[in-house]
């Protein structure tokens, strides 16, 4: 067994604990019901020796998650199949998932198969064009797991690539994967005035969308207006996935598809409290459960307390002590609370950290502060949740604030749904 094989291995296995049941009078997330029917559009070309990729000179835009059932990276199974790529395209945290947020692998050789791999992050369509026709690509893959927030940046990587690909005439593949958080949508649209790498067009906060549904979406709905049309899209779909399916019931294997997110339950609470990162609290960065631990100094016991008595549904709060090893307070002890889902069915990570938010000011004003470039901003798509919060308006008032267009959003987006 190669060394590649055995690290892929031994990350797989940490990546995915068990799942036992949990006492429901200490609030543990019962035993989710495994369905293990679920076939990502990855396995489905690779069942067939990736004929339909036969004759083409293929480009990879992938991740560590662009993975096999048997935990065998695309790239390496398309070798093996001797489809070698003519190129691989890594976006943030690399190819090879080595860097932190923010940081990406650069360009090289990937030891184990010989493919050039370009460092695709932060990369505009130009360059990234001119990196397809270097490499002579006439089909982009992109195989990445998505976790179904806007600000997750893989998807404008995606996005970014398509326009790369329609411009050089090249053929674009999704391999299409479960989004983690299942098909519903909650949370504001964003307001292309605030457009920027974790959100450059105007979808929802949480769009619950798979990779595949959304290549649709940007097809039918962005890359028109943006003068660009795909010679050809092609989604390979997967098999038993359905809009209310979370991860955990899917019988995959979960692999991180960033440092910061370790498991399934930190993707179920991702798209409401890396809101935090536009605050001066930590968002857990530096912890063991980065985005379901929250806090900073000067936090103690009564955010908790205020949190639990709200009777936010499908969660619960643990007073918890923390000191994160990096990124904010590093070194220092900071008090806050654990977000555990209780009832997934339930919970809207958006509203439940609106809560957060809210009352975190109401009861820390000395501590609770936006960061000053006004990140918060681009995370929830314009300025109207941070103004709304400094006036003083409830949990309530803010969730109903968009209502009208999530609305619109969830009608728009309806005829580019490839599940039900």
């Amino acid at each position: 067994m190669s060394i590649n094989r055995r690290l892929f291995l031994a990350a797989g296995a940490l990546a995915c604990p068990a799942v036992t049941a949990a006492s429901p009078h200490v609030g543990g997330r019962p035993e989710p019901k495994r369905h293990g029917s679920v076939v990502p559009g990855a396995d489905i070309l690779a069942a067939n020796s990736w004929r339909k990729l036969s004759g083409r000179r293929i480009g990879v835009l992938s991740n560590p998650t662009g993975v096999l059932s048997n935990h065998d990276h695309i790239v390496d199974s398309l070798v093996e199949a001797g489809l070698a790529p003519a190129a691989a395209f890594g976006p943030e945290h690399g190819f090879r998932g080595s860097a932190q947020a923010g940081g990406s692998e650069g360009d090289y050789t990937d030891p184990r198969t010989g493919v050039p791999v370009y460092d695709v992050y932060g990369a505009d369509s130009e360059k990234l064009a001119r990196l397809l026709k270097k490499a002579g690509v006439d089909t982009l893959v992109f195989d990445i797991a998505d976790v179904g927030a806007r600000f997750y940046t893989y998807i404008w990587s995606m996005y970014t690539a398509m326009v790369a690909a329609a411009r050089t005439g090249a053929s674009f593949v999704v391999l299409d994967r479960p989004n983690p958080v299942g098909g519903a949508a909650y949370g504001p649209m964003l307001d292309p005035a605030y457009s920027s790498g974790v959100g450059r067009k105007p979808i929802v906060q949480q769009h619950g969308m798979t990779v595949g549904e959304l290549a649709h979406h940007f097809d039918g709905e962005f890359l028109p207006a943006d003068g660009d049309r795909l010679a050809e899209l092609d989604v390979i779909k997967m098999r038993g996935w359905h809009r209310d399916l979370l991860f955990a019931e899917t019988g995959l294997t979960w692999t991180p598809p960033s440092p910061n997110m370790p498991t399934p339950d930190t993707a179920l609470v991702y798209p409401g409290t890396c809101l935090f990162e536009g605050t001066l609290l930590s968002e857990g960065r530096g912890t063991t459960r980065p985005f379901e631990i929250v806090g900073a100094p000067g936090i103690d016991w009564r955010w908790r307390e205020a949190l639990e008595s709200q009777n936010l549904p499908g969660a619960v709060f643990r007073e918890g002590y923390f000191v994160p090893t990096y990124h904010k307070f590093t070194g220092q002890t900071c008090g806050g609370v654990q977000v555990t889902v209780t009832r997934p069915g339930s919970f809207d990570a958006i509203r439940t950290a609106v809560a957060m938010l809210v009352t975190a000011r109401r009861l820390y004003p000395e501590v609770f502060g936006w960061r000053e470039d006004h990140f918060i901003d681009k995370l929830t798509g314009s300025e109207r949740f941070r103004t709304m919060v400094d006036a003083g308006a409830g949990t309530d008032e803010i969730v109903e604030s968009w209502r009208d267009e999530l609305a619109k959003f969830q009608r728009t987006r309806r005829p580019y749904l490839l599940y039900r």
